[in-house]
């Protein structure tokens, strides 16, 4: 999430420079806002193990207890405080190694009684620091080009917007699905034009009718037969936007094109057997996207807000994600949108920023300003103080941090106590 900086604004007619305490407490909301979105719907008190495979938690990999295990946000601050730790951000239907026997020197404080193995978690290469197709840690003290990273949905490797195959990236998608498990899951590019919205499907071999998600139907030109099929339709950008590869169909009597506006759903066939019985038959969404001609890439996907929602879901399709486990594939709250927003619901109505702001009120305006030095000489002191590790290449822990701050009341009580000193001309 983009933030505003903290440094001080440099005026361009004075060397003086100045911060207001309203922009720090606004960097505090949003550091606090991205905090709670990772965060907030993880439990930060108890280890997730009792719970079971949870569908969708914060978990971290212990470099320096064992570089193939995860273990859950309470156990990382509880059970590996102090220890290398690589953030994996979240993770699927993960169960909490902590004490298990991939760390056979370290029980977990926190649940002790734990089964030797998880045997249904996955692991990659992110428990062992390493991103991408070039495997490379992040940050990349070796890498001087600046570049986003982005999760792939279905393997949930991380990769630089660089190594995946596209060109340009579009700014409008929510999930991202890797070059990689396109090749593995290669049914999704029946999927990938269509979740554009560019496109729509037609029978070239029947005339059928056309559900526009109005109660009535209109026929369309050349229906014959007593049978009433409806295909599904994808939703349509504009009103005046019409494939050029495949055209939306128009019915009789009508001059312009019918746009849709439904989303698309599983539909079903009746056919008329004998008499005035019917027989429900599903029909397959997948099969009917795969009779079109689809171009397939060596790239990576995008794919907009919903896509999931448009995937097939009839008997075939369902057995298909079942045997393949990737039934989360049409479990919309499997996202890490969802998971987000979650977190968010789960916020305390008084945020820092409120905080600040009512503690701020209270003060008068000598006060205020000694709040803003204060935290502009810490700012400066800290940079100064976490310069050296950068240099020397070393990880900052909790105790270096207790320490800055140890040294700074030391340093504080010093000039407090110091005698007031008198200039006399």
């Amino acid at each position: 999430m983009a933030s505003e900086s903290l440094a001080p604004s440099i005026s361009n007619d004075s060397e003086n420079s100045c911060v207001s305490m309203v922009d720090v407490l606004r960097e505090e909301e949003e550091l606090e806002a991205d905090a709670t979105a990772v965060l907030g719907d993880s439990d930060i008190h108890n280890c997730t193990y009792p719970a079971g495979y949870i569908p969708r938690q914060a978990l971290y990999s212990c470099l320096t207890c064992n570089g193939q295990a995860g273990v859950c946000l309470a156990c990382s601050y509880e059970c590996h405080e102090g220890h290398d730790l690589c953030e994996l951000y979240t993770k699927r239907n993960f169960r909490c190694d902590c004490g298990n026997d991939k760390f056979p020197n370290n029980k977990c404080k926190l649940y002790p009684t734990k089964d030797g193995c998880n045997a249904r978690n996955t692991y990659n290469q992110n428990f062992k620091g390493l991103y991408c197709v070039c495997m490379r840690p992040y940050p990349d003290p070796e890498d001087e080009i600046e570049d986003e990273m982005i999760q792939c949905v279905m393997c949930e490797d991380w990769y630089h917007g660089r190594h995946l195959g596209n060109k340009d990236i579009p700014g409008d998608f929510e999930e991202m699905i890797c070059t990689g498990c396109m090749h593995k899951y290669d049914f999704l590019w029946a999927y990938n034009i269509y979740s554009q919205e560019t496109q729509k499907i037609e029978s070239a071999e029947s005339s059928t009718d056309v559900d526009v998600g109005e109660k009535g139907k209109r026929s369309c030109e050349g229906e014959e037969e007593e049978r009433e099929l409806t295909t599904p339709q994808p939703s349509c950008q504009g009103e005046s936007e019409v494939s050029s590869r495949t055209p939306q169909p128009s019915c009789q009597g009508e001059s312009e094109t019918t746009p849709c506006n439904s989303e698309p759903v599983l539909k079903k066939a009746r056919i008329e057997e004998s008499g005035d019985k019917l027989e429900s038959v599903d029909l397959c969404l997948l099969k009917e996207l795969q009779r079109r001609e689809d171009t397939v890439q060596d790239s990576a996907t995008f794919w907009k807000a919903a896509w999931r929602n448009k995937l097939c879901v009839c008997p075939s399709c369902k057995d298909m994600y079942r045997d393949r486990g990737i039934t989360f594939i049409i479990d919309e709250s499997d996202t890490v949108t969802a998971y987000e927003k979650r977190g968010k619901e789960k916020q305390t109505p008084s945020s820092q920023y409120d905080k600040g702001l009512q503690a701020l009120s209270s003060m008068d305006r000598i006060q205020q300003v000694e709040v803003i030095q204060g935290f502009n000489d810490m700012k400066t002191e800290l940079s100064t103080y976490l310069k050296k590790f950068a240099e020397d290449g070393k990880v900052v822990k909790a105790e270096d941090i207790r320490e800055f701050f140890s040294q700074m009341e030391a340093r504080k009580r010093q000039r407090a106590a110091a005698p007031f000193q008198y200039f006399c001309k």
